[in-house]
């Protein structure tokens, strides 16, 4: 690591703890506060792409996946109301969906970033927050995956409710995965002024 990366990695680091904190307060009936920071790692992962390269992003975001790794376990020792304040599937949701879906996202952003200034940004958010979802939800809620840790118990996660209250009838997580999903694709679009904004600064920089 080198000191130029430094600014990149505390942001990282600083998202992803945020986030891990945040997670624990809800924010309506689908979601949680955390929701609205975490789709921030997107933004310092395509402005470390764009400025330094595709291996730079990849640092910061080994950086990201090792602090996420560490808030985890550190929530699996923390007994809350209703038990660990992280259970092992949201642990290991956690770690796979971030980092899968965050050298995906650098992939995509390197293969496009020849375009038009938004393409790869975009691009890139938009499949690495899709994947994300449908990675950190499935992993940490559906049943069909209760081997990954049987003593979990994410029965509650299966009742049969209206997508978000109004739409067919879904099993509760994915109408969590639906509403974390609109606020990423949310975010993603809001990002690209900050992306353009801070590129742009360092670039001259450079």
């Amino acid at each position: 690591m080198t000191r130029t990366y430094l600014p990149g990695i505390i942001a990282m680091a600083a998202i992803v703890v945020a986030s891990n904190i945040l997670v624990q307060f809800l924010f309506g009936q689908w979601l949680t506060w955390g929701a609205f920071t975490y789709p921030l790692a997107f933004l310092v992962t395509d402005i470390m792409n764009r400025v330094y390269g595709a291996a730079a992003a990849r640092r910061v975001v080994m950086v990201g996946f090792v602090v996420g790794l560490v808030c985890s376990l550190i929530g699996t020792q923390i007994m809350g109301e209703f038990g660990p304040l992280v259970t092992w599937r949201i642990a290991i949701g956690s770690g796979v969906a971030f980092l899968v879906a965050q050298l995906i996202d650098v992939s995509v952003f390197a293969a496009l970033r020849g375009g038009k200034w938004w393409r790869a940004p975009l691009v890139s958010t938009l499949v690495g927050s899709s994947i994300d979802t449908a990675l950190f939800f499935s992993i940490a809620f559906a049943g069909n995956l209760s081997f990954l840790h049987p003593a979990t118990d994410v029965s509650w996660a299966a009742e049969t409710l209206p997508l978000l209250g109004a739409g067919p009838m879904a099993p509760l997580w994915v109408s969590l995965a639906v509403a974390d999903w609109a606020v990423k694709l949310s975010i993603a679009l809001v990002a690209l002024i900050p992306f353009r904004l801070i590129t742009a600064r360092l670039t001259e920089r450079a």
